[in-house]
């Protein structure tokens, strides 16, 4: 294989690895800027991954499959939601017990029934696959990969310029001031948690039933935190965030690509690069912006 295929290769299993994590960042940055720190991302794609291969066993349609999936987030950003904002339990607590709880859930289910395998269909854009080196990543995959066009513009408007990501903004920066001002502020990071679980869950469905097509105990291996570090390393911004989900899928990548190319390396080494390289370009790239101040802080009307 030349380097250039070679290359290639590596570039489209890379974007591939990406995609998952370019939803669930989308949603989980969306929820932290409204103030909600959501650490269940991990369960929530990997309730979804194991809903959506189910789902589409049983239908036979891996297009309801990823439907599934997208519901199966909705309904523990849902749960997470009400937990922390109106019994009051605090966020990380609820958010540890729901990793934890799907981890288990999913790991007991897998063993008591066997799935056929489901994939989402091909789509390739004509001309444009035939570009060398960035053709097949870019313009030839799983279907579902391409409403990332959609909604990432769509998450970066809905936050900076629509008044709904004004309100969120508000709730996320100074709560009291914005319940002042008659905005629901556990509504709206209620909202911001159902986003974040719908686009979790289609990053978690999208895993099972676009690029591996079948479901692997714990399949996700910590990718949902990933995706919490992307958003803080990112400073809160949503490019930069994509960019620290980008590194680690090419690391990802170059992990399963290596052994193919002849290179030996030690396999718990490769294991733990792509974590490792994602963190380390994170922190070159992070920068001085703050937090949203009232990141992880419960609200209640009347307290200060």
């Amino acid at each position: 294989m030349s380097v250039l295929d070679s290359t290639t290769t590596i570039l489209s299993s890379g974007v591939r690895l990406t995609v998952p994590l370019a939803f669930a960042a989308c949603g989980e940055y969306l929820a932290q800027r409204a103030g909600a720190m959501n650490i269940s991302v991990e369960a929530m794609m990997l309730g979804a991954a194991f809903t959506s291969i189910a789902t589409a066993s049983a239908t036979g349609s891996a297009t309801i499959g990823l439907a599934a999936g997208v519901l199966t987030g909705l309904v523990l950003g849902f749960v997470h939601g009400n937990l922390s904002h109106r019994a009051q339990i605090n966020t990380f607590v609820v958010g540890l017990v729901l990793n934890a709880l799907v981890l288990g859930l999913t790991s007991y289910l897998i063993t008591t029934e066997q799935f056929a395998s489901h994939q989402v269909g091909m789509l390739s854009i004509p001309v444009l696959q035939d570009i060398p080196l960035i053709g097949q990543p870019l313009f030839s995959g799983r279907w579902p990969a391409y409403l990332l066009i959609l909604l990432v513009p769509l998450t970066w408007w809905l936050v900076a310029r629509s008044r709904w990501g004004l309100e969120l903004r508000a709730v996320g920066e100074n709560p009291q001031a914005a319940d002042v001002a008659g905005i629901k502020v556990n509504v709206r990071r209620r909202q911001a948690l159902l986003w974040c679980g719908a686009l979790a869950g289609l990053g978690g469905a999208y895993l099972a039933v676009g690029e591996v097509g079948s479901f692997n105990q714990n399949m996700t291996a910590g990718r949902g935190y990933i995706v919490i570090a992307a958003v803080i390393f990112g400073a809160w911004r949503l490019g930069r965030t994509l960019i620290g989900c980008l590194v680690f899928g090419l690391s990802d990548a170059m992990r399963l690509a290596l052994p193919a190319l002849g290179v030996t390396i030690n396999s718990q080494l490769l294991v733990a690069a792509p974590y490792l390289l994602a963190l380390l370009a994170m922190l070159l790239f992070t920068t001085k912006h703050r937090e949203p101040a009232a990141l992880g802080r419960p609200f209640q009307r009347g307290s200060t």
